[in-house]
């Protein structure tokens, strides 16, 4: 007689995580879990921004199947482990602090406490003012209370009747960062704030902007792309019709062609590095970009930003890619940053 296996849900093996992408994006970031997993069980936190997802396969098994799918909208998860009625706060809270303090591995260890809220949450003060109270109840755990390189995330959500929480190592939540929201302070005299989206790809996409000699900047006015590759140490040639921040324009390292990108001519395989944040059509910047990539030389690399101003992301981001594979451009990664709010990154090697 045959027997009819059951499903993880029946048996158990499954998880749950709070799944957190830019505002807006979640959907795509749900089918994103729904393409990898197979079957996702959600209940909105944060309308269009935070998910809490049930996942059919065991705790341990999420972050390396989404590391090597390498989701796009994804951006941060965190573990539920633990999840408590907050209607009598007081109560939640002591259990939430006996959940933290029976993690013995936490003692001796450097440790990140990561607080989040929800706008309507039981939890009537900021966020800052919750993992304070947490660390400051937590005195006698034994460990290093750190912001960066931690050995383990203390990861809690307080949403607006139910208290949720949960351990793991940095590398399991996918960012290190709290939410997945890296933050950079701006700097006295920084050009703009597009110079942030080249520090987080720098950081999430492992790249060394040092090891490039050459760079050309497309549609580089006013200049924040620029400036962060000039502070590298790169030769810059930048591309605009509009003005240049006119500091910038006093680096001995930088060419400035007050033109159209679609009007300059380069050498073959002039540069190793080529990178566009223009606030284009993202089809028309493609095609703009493609037709420049003879100046990139072999093994070179582009990061190219790409504006999602339609309504099927996904579709655009397929043909987007698409136009640049045939100009022998091969996709290491592509990602939506913090920074990028309603735009992807494309991070490529010419082959």
């Amino acid at each position: 007689m045959s027997t009819q296996s059951q499903s993880p849900w029946e048996e158990g093996n499954f998880s749950r995580f709070i799944c957190t992408a830019n505002h807006g994006f979640a959907p795509y970031a749900q089918e994103e879990l729904r393409r990898t997993f197979g079957a996702v069980k959600s209940t909105v936190l944060v309308p269009g921004e935070v998910l809490l997802a049930g996942l059919p396969v065991a705790e341990e098994q999420v972050a390396s199947m989404l590391q090597t799918e390498d989701p796009t909208f994804l951006r941060h998860i965190q573990p539920v482990q633990f999840q408590e009625n907050a209607a009598d706060s007081e109560q939640a809270l002591e259990r939430l602090l006996a959940f933290i303090t029976n993690h013995q591995e936490l003692g001796g260890s450097r440790v990140a406490l990561q607080a989040r809220k929800t706008e309507g949450a039981f939890w009537h003060e900021n966020a800052a003012s919750l993992k304070q109270y947490l660390t400051d109840k937590l005195e006698d755990l034994g460990c290093e209370w750190v912001v960066r390189e931690a050995d383990y995330i203390v990861s809690v959500f307080a949403a607006e009747e139910t208290l949720y929480a949960g351990i793991s190592k940095p590398e399991q939540n996918l960012s290190d960062w709290n939410g997945g929201a890296i933050r950079f302070q701006k700097e006295e005299g920084q050009i703009s704030r597009a110079k942030f989206k080249l520090l987080e790809a720098e950081q999430t996409f492992g790249i060394d902007f040092r090891s490039f000699r050459k760079a050309l900047d497309i549609g580089a006015a006013p200049g924040g792309w620029t400036s962060f590759l000039l502070e590298r140490g790169l030769e810059v040639t930048a591309v605009d019709p509009a003005k240049m921040d006119a500091g910038l324009l006093q680096s001995p390292k930088l060419t400035f062609l007050r033109k159209n990108a679609g009007d300059v001519k380069f050498k073959e395989g002039e540069f190793d590095l080529l990178v566009c944040d223009m606030s284009w059509s993202p089809k028309l910047m493609s095609r703009l970009v493609s037709d420049l990539m003879y100046s990139l030389q072999s093994g070179g690399t582009a990061i190219v930003t790409v504006k999602l101003l339609h309504k099927k992301p996904l579709a655009l981001i397929k043909e987007v890619i698409d136009t640049f594979e045939r100009s022998r451009l091969q996709i290491q990664r592509s990602k939506q940053l913090f920074h990028n709010r309603e735009e992807i990154t494309l991070y490529m090697i010419k082959y």
